[in-house]
């Protein structure tokens, strides 16, 4: 299996990034960013954009893969919704659309979150602005499925690199392994992220909207 994976210097990203690594039914490990990972290994595979909205440059080294990760993304604390709408919603659309004409056979696999709106018309910003881009993103000819974990527990020392996230997961740090044994309906790891992700591109699944609790189940 060969998997292209955007967002992988995030948190999940990099839980995700992780599993694929070790798995040994993937083949080729593609990671799209704005700066490389500093990861050497066999499987893996780097190409750097500056402006990730036009990857038409690299449209010869999008061809050939069987399923794309998509992890990634940005916090909506304090940014304005337009810009967050052009990051969330445009982005995500625009990869999407071209993955699609390049590979029509894909798994397209998008992180949105637990509490995304998919009436796109609740109070909650960053919920419509996740709902938009998911109920978009299941009408484009791919095999999409949509991951909505809810808390995560970061394992084997992966950090998020956003503030906000550091200052709420931080001082949980102790107790989330308890959380996630005992709430799996709300809590799932990174590592679970990353393997489920991998059997839904391998085999789907029976939802295409999928919580915390339906990832642990995979």
């Amino acid at each position: 299996m060969r998997v292209i994976l955007f967002g992988g210097s995030g948190m999940v990203g990099q839980g995700v990034l992780r599993e694929r690594l070790l798995d040994p039914e993937v083949e080729i490990a593609l990671s799209i960013g704005r700066s490389a990972s500093g990861l050497v290994h066999a499987k893996l595979r780097e190409l750097k954009g500056s402006d990730l909205f036009d990857l038409s440059g690299m449209e010869p080294e999008l061809k050939g893969y069987d399923a794309c990760f998509f992890c990634l993304g940005v916090s909506s604390f304090g940014m304005p919704e337009e810009q967050y709408r052009h990051i969330t919603f445009d982005l995500t659309l625009a990869v999407a659309q071209l993955l699609a004409k390049l590979n029509p056979d894909m798994t397209f696999i998008y992180v949105s979150g637990a509490g995304t709106d998919s009436t796109e018309s609740g109070r909650t910003m960053w919920a419509r602005v996740k709902g938009r881009s998911e109920n978009a993103l299941l009408q484009v000819p791919l095999r999409g499925y949509m991951f909505r974990p809810g808390a995560i527990v970061p394992l084997y020392g992966i950090k998020s690199r956003t503030k906000s996230y550091r200052l709420f997961y931080t001082p949980l740090a102790p107790i989330l392994p308890w959380l996630y044994a005992r709430f799996p309906k709300y809590v799932t790891t990174t590592e679970q992220i990353g393997r489920a992700m991998i059997k839904v591109a391998r085999e789907g699944a029976a939802k295409r909207v999928l919580e915390s609790i339906d990832i642990n189940q995979l």
